[in-house]
């Protein structure tokens, strides 16, 4: 569960300062509180409901064990969202939308392996085999990877939700979420549409301290869902192997016992074992009798 937000904590970060009246949105109009000195205020008892709706769906992302991808390219947000973005052990892309990110993603993945065999060169000596103006070119090759793609080496498939700041600069990224229908998380401006969104977060996506406001609810859920998932995990493991335990104990129990019962199958009473041969004598002995009185009537009858 999130943590309730505080609607008097985003007023002092100011997430309900907007655009202004003339560049504003009217898709955003049941978000918008009142106009003032030609700029538009937020409501921010819906930014609250709408930060906490969006902070459950991204804990529940995060105990799935999926990823979810940060996308801020703005100067005032990059370092905000990649530290959070880490703090919250999840990707982020905070230079340059490299233009099929998602939607042609193989190819990504391809630079990001050239930038781990670039590594593997550096460790097994190859490296040191090429000549300086071939090392230089790589150098340069491996630090234009890692600015653009080095938050991202470690995210082996498509992520499950994509959270941006300000959707109007990130177009790129929102078309292609759309195309492979993802979940996209959003900090919208009274400039933006938030049709174009599947849940929302109604704020100012310029202000720094708006956007750290924002950006460290969201990795405190998703933080939320990771511990979540660990602890299950640890349930888990700690069930199972009560009940392998238990399995074993039971097994040992049932040995003796199944031991105890064999060594109680009684066995035949010699007194009984000795009748049965004795009657069997008697029953020979009187088949041979038989067969001598036979004999002896056979002689009479000739004579």
């Amino acid at each position: 569960m999130a943590n309730k937000v505080e609607v008097k904590e985003l007023l002092d970060a100011g997430v309900h300062f907007g655009h202004l009246t003339r560049r504003w949105n009217p898709n955003m109009a049941p978000y918008i509180y009142m106009e003032r000195n030609g700029i538009h205020i937020i409501n921010l008892y819906k930014s609250a409901a709408k930060m906490q709706e969006a902070g459950e769906a991204l804990a529940k992302i995060a105990a799935s064990g999926r990823k979810i991808l940060f996308v801020a390219t703005k100067k005032q947000a990059k370092e905000i969202v990649a530290e959070q973005a880490e703090r919250a052990n999840m990707p982020y892309i905070t230079e340059r939308w490299p233009g099929g990110m998602l939607t042609n993603f193989v190819t990504i993945r391809k630079a990001v392996k050239k930038m781990a065999s670039i590594d593997r060169m550096k460790k097994d000596g190859t490296f040191n085999t090429l000549s300086k103006k071939e090392r230089l070119q790589v150098d340069r090759l491996r630090a234009k990877l890692e600015k653009n793609l080095g938050s991202i080496s470690d995210m082996s498939r498509l992520p499950a939700a994509l959270f941006i700041v300000d959707i109007t600069r990130e177009h790129i990224a929102v078309k292609e979420a759309q195309k492979l229908n993802i979940p996209i998380f959003a900090m919208v401006d009274t400039n933006s549409d938030p049709r174009e969104v599947d849940y929302l977060i109604p704020s100012n996506d310029d202000a720094s301290k708006s956007i750290s406001k924002v950006i460290s609810y969201v990795a405190d859920s998703i933080v939320e869902g990771l511990s979540d998932r660990k602890t299950s995990k640890d349930s888990k493991k700690k069930d199972e192997n009560d009940e392998d335990g238990g399995g074993k104990v039971a097994k040992s129990e049932m040995a003796p016992k199944l031991k105890k019962q064999k060594a109680e199958v009684p066995s035949q009473d010699p007194e009984d074992q000795k009748a049965m041969r004795e009657a069997k004598q008697d029953v020979k002995l009187q088949s041979k009798q038989k067969t001598l009185d036979k004999a002896s009537d056979d002689n009479g009858e000739e004579e």
